[in-house]
């Protein structure tokens, strides 16, 4: 790779000649614009080594395999290294023949694979490999990953996305990712980083390929992503040089104009290589540009041109490395001239491999008569094709082995891209408005509506929301009965989805611009939009929108990554990567309060390894399979992160229903945790009560009975000897064990209006009897721990005479609406579908009917549904809002329900030295013998329920754990509770614990 002498061809009909060019050395330039070639005395100078850092050093074994394959190369194979030829493995044998003809008979060295999948495309390459004289080069162009050619494989974000991030790491972890899953299918070349700076809103072609229209932010992103790939024993290949970013021509059509002074070009285009060349980029591909100010023959690709090709990049820009011709076949380069006479002008221009030509036998024929004639000279074919094996030595290909076909797939998806996925989202996504600090949405107890615009998919979007609180979805193509529809609301979300290809058009039409100028006129507004930026381009006015937010791309993680941010799981921390007309410019991007709700992420972003989670699929099996329960619904939160939310099995064993995760179950005994208990811990805080209040003093029905004096304290340790239950359904019950006339009735009567179960309905006075029997009913003459549902009979009766409000209203209004608890309420079938609704029984001794939206416990449905101890419907997602809340100790989306200090003394063992392991109203663990597995923390705490439930907290680990289920269906007469049995609730606590990385 010494400096050679070339002789370079004249073109037969004119000559150029033009002298001291674009050149700091005054070479000759020889250019024109016919296809024949003459002999001609003219040189072409091979660059200077620079004194730039050397990153690929060529070593004494390497330079030695070098020589001894170019010396034993006749003429045709060392022409065949300088191409790289275009495969599929989504085409028929045809196809493969050629490949093989062309590597067996031509010698080429290396494919460039395009559309197909990964075990197609590696079970080829080792095909094509076998074929291969000397080992093949095997490129991509994989800009966001596999997934922008191959099916079932992973797409990252594009390029602007990425340019909306400010921390390099993640970009450099992309690349990673990226190299690792070419290194697996065999790929030494990926065409990437994009280096264009899309300075052209309308440029056709690059768009969301490049990093935005920054300089400095494209080179910074670039280079992260180039040592991500590097970094894994994959070439980078930057591109397309010398800038494609302000084009309005696509050069797949036809030769783009880049009407730019040198000066321009140095300043703006030409920046990043020179940084990056400093930072050891292995490859450069040229484009097909027409620059007058470079090359000023018209016409003339810069590809083909030796003051772009070495003059510019190799000698004054000192880039030591490959350099690849944009393809070939494009009618940039295509136009210019025909095959062959096309691969002697980019060849003599100074590039190294000659990109997907279009016919490479006619161009091997037309290239070995240039170098028989003396056009192509032996120094300068040595210079490409020892650089090529120079590389090839350095890729491994001297050692080649063939690719491994077992567990592809798997290789290709690890469950880290999605993690990765989350974090790239956490940190890209941009707020360019935020009036009045309307993001992130605090307020959860107004009314919200979504409204679509745009034609791709919305759901995952549109459930996210649904689970910070309730949102509506409106629909209506007329806008007048739109906007009246939208009048009932205070806030309107708009989504604008499109399609997530880079090269579909992803504008506004004019009906829809139409539309959101209307909403926002009329409505307090957030726009997200999930697409290119550039889409707000036609948008000449943004007074009437409130909050203006970019997620750039409408992928599932966006879209939920896009949610966490408007309700504050998250904080905006993007920058936008262009400018939007005067409205918006590059870096633009506000910083919104995150505030401590409940988010979405991936196991690994929390530090839990998610193939130790899987193990929980097998274990909901087993209960299903061992009838233990139909279904259910299982949540794990880490560190304020939802990682793990599955809805198992049916409602019933029939399989009619399958469980979802927005189903409702009735979470029996857990009612207390998270509805009574946290109304008690508010007026515990507001002094209202304390640990040695007396009972009598909170129910005077108490007074003067033998448990008057029984303190808080003990009443909600379960230290006060009451009796566990009472089954006070019997009493009511004719001597058929049929609801009696006396205390029922089948249709609602003013005396008679408590609703029971469909068609049932008892003597609105009977809460009294129940009180009266509590009161009168013996205590332990034992001082000791018993539990027992009247404590919270007991609680709701002292809340209800405190406040002067009934305990479905207090839990509504001081907890549920504004923790976005929309889904949790006692009589479920007032406000859902009894479809949504998990049965909890077939009830054979009491209301006789399937208990389906009605409590399964016998005395809170006497009590119409609403009791202490039990009532509350409710699904995974709702209840880990209130134990995230217990775990925070008090606080929730910023807003402090009580204070740290009165969940302390919940959370507190009173009387741990009486073997009592129960705080004031939460369960704690104890070891071996449930209800959790002994690998929690002793500071963890929460609840169990009849029906078949747990939510958990372990402060130490910081997870949540939730667990729901219909358990008791179809029946509990005799029951045997398989579910506590089989352990079912522990063993999946024990896989959480040991899913936590160490």
């Amino acid at each position: 790779m010494k400096n050679s002498f070339i002789k370079i061809s004249l073109y037969a009909t004119f000559l150029f000649l033009i002298t001291n060019c674009a050149t700091k050395n005054n070479n000759t330039i020889i250019n024109s614009d016919k296809d024949s070639f003459t002999k001609d005395t003219v040189v072409y100078i091979a660059p200077n080594k620079s004194d730039k850092k050397t990153f690929f050093k060529d070593s004494d074994k390497e330079t030695n395999w070098v020589d001894s394959i170019y010396n034993k190369m006749p003429l045709r194979e060392k022409i065949g290294q300088l191409f790289m030829i275009s495969a599929y493995s989504n085409k028929d044998s045809v196809h493969t023949n050629q490949i093989n003809a062309l590597v067996q008979d031509y010698k080429v060295g290396g494919v460039i694979f395009f559309q197909g999948g990964p075990v197609r495309q590696a079970k080829l390459t080792n095909l094509y490999q076998s074929k291969a004289k000397v080992p093949l080069f095997v490129g991509i162009d994989a800009e966001w990953g596999l997934g922008m050619r191959l099916d079932s494989t992973y797409r990252y974000p594009w390029n602007m996305t990425l340019g909306a991030i400010k921390d390099l790491s993640l970009i450099e972890n992309v690349g990673r990712n990226m190299a690792n899953e070419n290194k697996r299918i065999g790929i030494h070349f990926n065409f990437a980083p994009v280096l264009d700076i899309n300075t052209n809103p309308k440029n056709p072609i690059i768009g969301n390929r490049s990093f935005g229209e920054d300089k400095v932010n494209v080179s910074d992103k670039a280079i992260a992503l180039m040592k991500g790939v590097q970094s894994q024993g994959v070439f980078s290949t930057g591109k397309h040089f010398p800038g494609h970013g302000d084009t309005s021509t696509d050069s797949h059509y036809a030769l783009p104009l880049v009407n730019f002074s040198k000066d321009r070009l140095e300043l703006v285009e030409l920046y990043p290589y020179k940084r990056i060349f400093n930072e050891g980029l292995a490859s450069v591909m040229v484009a097909h540009l027409n620059i007058p100010s470079l090359e000023p023959i018209p016409n003339i690709p810069s590809s083909a041109s030796y003051n772009v090709v070495t003059n510019l990049l190799q000698k004054e820009l000192g880039f030591e490395g490959l350099i690849f011709t944009d393809g070939l076949a494009m009618k940039g380069a295509s136009n210019f001239k025909g095959p062959g006479d096309l691969e002697i002008a980019v060849l003599l221009a100074g590039n190294d491999i000659l990109l997907c030509p279009e016919n490479v036998p006619v161009a091997v024929q037309k290239l070995e008569v240039a170098y028989n004639d003396g056009i192509i000279t032996e120094e300068r074919l040595a210079h490409s094709v020892k650089k090529i094996l120079h590389y090839k030595f350095k890729i491994g290909l001297n050692n080649y082995k063939p690719i491994n076909m077992a567990n592809i797939y798997d290789d290709l998806n690890p469950s880290q891209n999605d993690a990765l996925h989350y974090k790239l989202y956490e940190n890209a996504i941009t707020v360019l408005k935020n009036e009045k600090e309307i993001l992130p949405i605090k307020n959860l107890d107004q009314k919200i509506a979504y409204v679509k615009l745009g034609e791709d998919v919305n759901s995952d979007f549109v459930t996210t929301l649904k689970k910070y609180t309730e949102v509506t979805e409106v629909a209506n193509t007329n806008i007048d009965s739109l906007n009246n529809e939208l009048n009932k609301y205070d806030l309107v979300i708009i989504g604008f989805h499109k399609v997530n290809k880079t090269w579909e058009k992803q504008n506004f039409t004019d009906t829809e611009l139409v539309r959101l100028q209307e909403i926002a006129k009329h409505n307090k507004v957030i726009l997200d939009i999930f697409t290119k930026p550039y889409s707000l381009l036609p948008i000449t006015n943004f007074d009437d929108i409130e909050g203006l937010v970019v997620s750039y791309q409408n992928s599932d993680i966006s879209q939920i990554v896009s949610a966490e941010l408007l309700f504050g799981a998250i904080s905006a921390k993007g920058k936008l990567p262009v400018s939007i007309n005067t409205s918006f410019n590059v870096n633009d991007g506000l910083t919104t309060e995150k505030i401590n709700r409940l988010g979405f992420t991936k196991p690994e972003n929390v530090g839990m390894n998610p193939l130790i989670l899987s193990k929980i699929d097998a274990i909901a099996q087993k209960a299903i399979d061992g009838k233990m329960t139909p279904g259910m619904q299982v949540l794990v939160a880490r560190k304020g992160s939802v990682i793990f939310q599955k809805s198992y099995g049916s409602q019933t064993y029939d399989n009619t229903r399958k469980v979802t995760n927005s189903d409702l179950y009735d979470v029996a005994s857990i009612s207390k945790m998270i509805s009574t208990l946290p109304n008690v811990m508010q007026l515990y805080d507001n002094e209202k009560v304390n640990l040695d209040t007396k009972l009598k003093d909170m129910v005077p029905l108490f007074a003067k009975t033998n448990k008057e004096n029984i303190t808080f304290k003990d009443l909600l340790t379960h230290y006060a000897g009451l009796q566990a239950w009472i089954p006070f359904y019997k009493a009511t019950l004719d001597s058929e064990g049929k609801p009696s006339a006396k205390y029922y009735r089948r249709v609602a009567e003013s005396d008679f209006s408590t609703k029971v179960a469909d068609g049932l309905f008892i003597r609105n006075d009977y809460h009294d009897t129940i009180m009266k029997i509590i009161a009168d009913s013996p205590l332990s003459l034992k001082k000791e721990y018993r539990y027992s549902d009247f404590t919270f009979i007991i609680l709701k009766e002292y809340l209800e005479r405190k406040t002067h409000k009934k305990l479905e209203e207090l839990s509504q209004q001081n907890f549920y609406s504004t923790l976005g608890m929309n889904n949790t309420l006692y009589n479920p079938l007032d406000k859902f579908d009894r479809s949504n609704i998990a049965p909890t029984e077939i009830d054979n001794y009491f209301r006789h009917q399937v208990i389906q939206g009605y409590v399964h416990d016998m005395a809170a449905a006497m009590e119409g549904g609403v009791a202490g101890h039990a009532g509350i419907f409710s699904n995974a997602m709702d209840v880990a809002k209130m134990m995230q809340l217990f775990l925070q100790k008090g606080n929730y989306g910023n807003k402090q329900y009580f204070s740290e200090q009165t969940f302390d003394a919940f959370n507190t063992c009173y009387y741990a030295d009486k073997g009592v392991q129960r705080g004031l109203g939460f369960d704690k663990r104890i070891a071996e013998k449930g209800p959790t597995c002994a690998c929690v923390s002793p500071s963890s705490f929460g609840h169990t329920g009849f029906t078949g439930d747990i939510a958990w907290v372990d402060p130490e680990t910081e997870i949540v754990y939730v667990f729901l289920s219909n358990r008791t269906y179809p029946e509990v007469i005799n029951d045997e509770n398989k579910l506590a049995k089989g352990k079912i609730r522990e063993d999946i606590q024990q896989i959480i614990q040991d899913a936590i990385i160490k």
